[in-house]
């Protein structure tokens, strides 16, 4: 059983390798230019942003996070939100681009703001950098990477049956797309998990 699903990742891995190069090459572009957009930003922005950032570590230096449930209901919604939006850009034609787009802005994201805590606090940035947004990310970003390469191999092959008018059975790809969506789902809730918990009390640490 278990040779039988290594094999079964392996031929998955192997059929979408060019795929997952595109997306990782994509959301490498989406890090460089948030990181470029941190230097771009007015003065007076740079300002205003650093002030919330001072609100945040004071309040998380003395209260920690309040409400810890709201934040993990906030930050799994937002996560299960993303997930369905790419699963049902997936099911369709025109979706492809909208999808490569969410995961280049997703890397805009990340890229702005760990350039913009590196920026403003030098070394320490770095540090909040690491206990505050990479490990929680070494979990959604993998699973952004394989629910969107799994959406566009599915809109591909929509393309290629409906387009080409190929011959190709879709239900089955369609089960096997919507349960592999659900799992890296589950995978988003660990990080919400850690993002509401875990990540908090490393940021403690590092104030103290």
């Amino acid at each position: 059983m278990r040779s039988r699903v290594g094999q079964t990742i392996q031929s998955y891995a192997r059929e979408h390798q060019s795929l997952y190069w595109f997306t990782i090459v994509l959301f490498t572009m989406g890090i460089i230019f948030g990181a470029v957009l941190v230097n771009s930003l007015p003065l007076s922005q740079k300002q205003e942003l650093y002030g919330f950032l001072q609100y945040f570590f004071n309040s998380l230096g003395s209260d920690g996070i309040p409400e810890t449930s709201a934040h993990f209901q906030q930050a799994f919604g937002h996560y299960a939100k993303t997930t369905a939006i790419m699963w049902v850009l997936g099911l369709s034609i025109i979706g492809l681009p909208m999808i490569l787009l969410m995961l280049f802005l997703k890397g805009v994201v990340v890229g702005f703001t760990v350039g913009f805590l590196v920026s403003q606090l030098q070394w320490q940035g770095v540090i909040f950098a690491m206990v505050g947004v990479l490990p929680q990310n070494l979990l959604v970003v993998p699973a952004l990477f394989i629910v969107g390469v799994s959406g566009i191999s599915f809109s591909l092959r929509l393309i290629r049956t409906r387009v080409l008018s190929k011959r190709d059975v879709i239900m089955p790809h369609f089960m096997g797309y919507t349960v592999l969506v659900l799992s890296m789902l589950a995978v988003l809730t660990i990080a919400a998990l850690f993002e509401t918990f875990i990540s908090p009390r490393l940021m403690q640490l590092v104030l103290n």
